[in-house]
C-alpha cells in the first residue's frame, strides 16, 4: 500500500482542486450564465462523448492495464508494439462510430424530440469524443507507467480549468453560447498533446510497427479479454448514464440541468475512488501475475474502509448544506436535495465495496465483470425508463439506488465465494456510528439567515468533529499515518 498511499495523496490533491473548480462551474457559474436548456446541453455533449469514446476503444484500454506488465518483462520499449496495436484499433473504432452516426443521424434526431437544441448541435459530439478517446488511450499507458499524478491532473483539474476559462469568456461577452459549445468540444485536445509528449520523453513508450513475439503469444487471450472487459466497461458506463439520456429524451434539457447539479454533488464522493483506482489497478494486476493473493486481499479490505470514510464525509457535508444551495439556485432547482439524498446512498454502497471491480477485471475470472455489467444494464435500462416516465428525475435517483445495490451485492458474493475474501469487520460499523452521531449534532444547530455564514459554520464544525473522531477510533492505519506525517511537517 506504500505506492498507493504516496501517489494517492498527490493525485487526491489535484483531484480535490479539480472537483472544487468543477463544483464552482457546476453549481455557481453554469446556472447563472446559461439557461437551464443551454446548461443541459453541456451535460448532453459530455455524456454522449464519454459513451462514444469508450465505445471507440473497442476494448483496448483494459488490454493495456492487463497485459502491459507482460510486455514490460518480456520485451524492450523499442520492440513493444502494444501502443501501435491499441492505437490503430481505437482509430478504427472511432471511424466506425462516425460512419454509424452519419447513417443513423435522422433516427437520433427523432429520438431527441424533447431536446431540439441537442439535436441541432449533435455534430459537436464527434471532436469531443475523438480527443477524449486519444486521451483515454494514452492514459492507459500513463497508468501502466505509474504516471497517475499527471494523468489525474490533466483529466480532473486541467479540463475543469479550461471550462472555467470558457465560462468567463461568455460572462465577459467575448464569445457567445454557441462558440462556447464548440470550444468545449476541444476540452481534451491539449491534455492529449501534453500526455503524448510526456510518454515520448519517458523513453518507455514508443510506436513500433513490427509485431512482437509477445503479441503473437498472447493475441488470443488479449482479444478475448479485451472483448469481454470492453463490453463490461461500456455497459457499466451506459447503465450509469442512461438516466441522463432518458431524462434528455423524455423530459428535456431543463430537467437535465437539475439532474446535473444533483449528480455532480454526489460525484464529489468519487474524489478518492478515482485516484485509488488509477493507482491500484496496475498493482492488483501485478499481484495476480505474481500470485500475491495476500496483497490483493489487503488492498480490498483497506479500500473499503478508506473509500467509505471519504464518501461519508462528502455525503454528510452535502446534506448539511443542501438547503443553502437550494436557496441560492432558486425554486427551479427545488428537486436537487431529494436526488442528492437518494443517489448519495447509492454512491456510498458503491464506495463501500472498495476495488471489487478492479479485482475481478484483472483476475482469471474477468469474464464475470462482463456478466455483472450485463446484469446492471438489464436492470438499469427498463427501470430508468419506467421510473423517469412515471416519477420524473426523482425516479431516476431511485432506479440508480436499486441497480447499484444489486450490482455490488452480486460482486461481493462472487469474490467471497471464489476467493474467501470478506473485507468487512467491526471497523465499518464504528465508522457508521461515529458518522451518524457527528451528523446529528451538527444538523440540529439553528439555521442562520445568511446562507454563506450558515454553510461555513456547519462545514467547519462538522470537519473538526468528524476528522478527529475517525482518527480517535483508529479504523484506518493509512489515514492516521498520513495525518501524523502532515502534523509532523507542520511542526517542523
Amino acid at each position: 500500500m506504500g505506492i498507493i498511499q504516496k501517489q494517492g495523496t498527490r493525485s487526491s490533491i489535484f483531484l480535490l482542486i479539480g472537483f472544487f473548480i468543477g463544483g464552482i462551474n457546476t453549481v455557481f457559474l453554469f446556472p447563472k450564465i446559461f439557461s437551464q436548456t443551454e446548461y443541459g446541453l453541456t451535460r448532453a455533449l459530455i455524456d454522449t462523448a464519454t459513451i462514444l469514446s469508450v465505445l471507440a476503444t473497442l476494448g483496448t484500454t483494459p488490454v493495456i492495464y492487463k497485459f502491459y506488465p507482460y510486455y514490460k518483462s518480456l520485451t524492450t520499449p523499442k520492440k513493444n508494439d502494444l501502443p501501435f496495436i491499441t492505437g490503430l484499433i481505437s482509430l478504427c473504432g472511432f471511424i466506425i462510430i462516425c460512419v454509424l452516426g452519419y447513417i443513423f443521424k435522422d433516427f437520433i434526431i427523432r429520438k431527441l424530440g424533447k431536446s431540439p437544441l441537442f439535436a441541432e448541435n449533435f455534430n459537436l459530439v464527434y471532436p469531443f469524443a475523438f480527443f477524449m478517446l486519444a486521451y483515454l488511450w494514452m492514459e492507459g499507458f500513463g497508468w501502466a507507467l505509474k504516471k497517475t499524478v499527471l494523468t489525474n491532473f490533466l483529466r480532473e483539474t486541467f479540463t475543469r480549468l479550461f471550462a472555467t476559462a470558457l465560462l468567463f469568456l461568455v460572462w465577459l461577452k467575448i464569445i457567445d453560447t454557441m462558440q462556447f459549445m464548440k470550444m468545449l468540444s476541444l476540452t481534451f485536445l491539449l491534455p492529449a498533446v501534453i500526455l503524448l509528449m510526456v510518454l515520448i520523453r519517458s523513453k518507455e513508450w514508443k510506436i513500433n510497427f513490427t509485431i512482437s513475439n509477445v503479441t503473437r503469444r498472447f493475441k488470443t487471450k488479449m482479444f478475448t479479454f479485451g472483448l469481454y472487459v470492453f463490453g463490461a466497461t461500456f455497459l457499466n458506463i451506459a447503465s450509469k448514464t442512461v438516466d441522463s439520456f432518458m431524462i434528455i429524451g423524455l423530459k428535456g434539457l431543463d430537467q437535465t440541468a437539475i439532474f446535473v447539479i444533483a449528480t455532480y454533488l454526489v460525484t464529489f464522493m468519487d474524489l478518492p475512488v478515482r485516484s485509488l483506482h488509477s493507482i491500484a489497478t496496475p498493482i492488483i494486476s501485478e499481484s495476480w501475475k505474481e500470485k500475491n493473493y495476500a496483497n490483493i486481499s489487503m488492498i480490498y479490505h483497506k479500500s473499503t474502509i478508506t473509500l467509505l470514510i471519504a464518501g461519508i464525509f462528502v455525503y454528510l457535508m452535502a446534506l448539511l448544506n443542501i438547503h443553502n444551495l437550494t436557496k441560492f439556485l432558486g425554486t427551479a432547482y427545488a428537486e436537487v436535495p431529494g436526488i442528492v439524498l437518494i443517489m448519495g446512498i447509492a454512491k456510498l454502497i458503491d464506495l463501500g465495496t472498495g476495488v471489487n471491480g478492479q479485482i475481478i477485471s484483472t483476475s482469471i475470472n474477468w469474464k464475470f465483470d462482463f456478466y455483472t455489467n450485463v446484469l446492471l444494464t438489464i436492470i438499469a435500462f427498463p427501470l430508468n425508463f419506467i421510473m423517469i416516465k412515471n416519477f420524473g428525475i426523482i425516479g431516476a435517483a431511485f432506479s440508480n439506488l436499486i441497480a447499484i445495490f444489486v450490482f455490488n451485492f452480486v460482486r461481493y458474493l462472487f469474490i467471497y465465494k471464489k476467493y474467501g475474501w470478506q473485507p468487512y469487520n467491526f471497523k465499518h460499523i464504528k465508522i457508521l456510528l461515529v458518522s451518524i452521531i457527528v451528523f446529528t449534532v451538527v444538523y440540529f444547530i439553528p439555521f442562520m439567515v445568511n446562507i454563506y455564514l450558515d454553510t461555513l459554520i456547519r462545514s467547519v464544525l462538522f470537519s473538526i468533529l468528524f476528522i478527529p473522531a475517525i482518527l480517535w477510533i483508529k479504523v484506518s492505519d493509512e489515514i492516521n499515518e498520513m495525518v501524523g506525517k502532515v502534523i509532523q511537517r507542520f511542526k517542523g
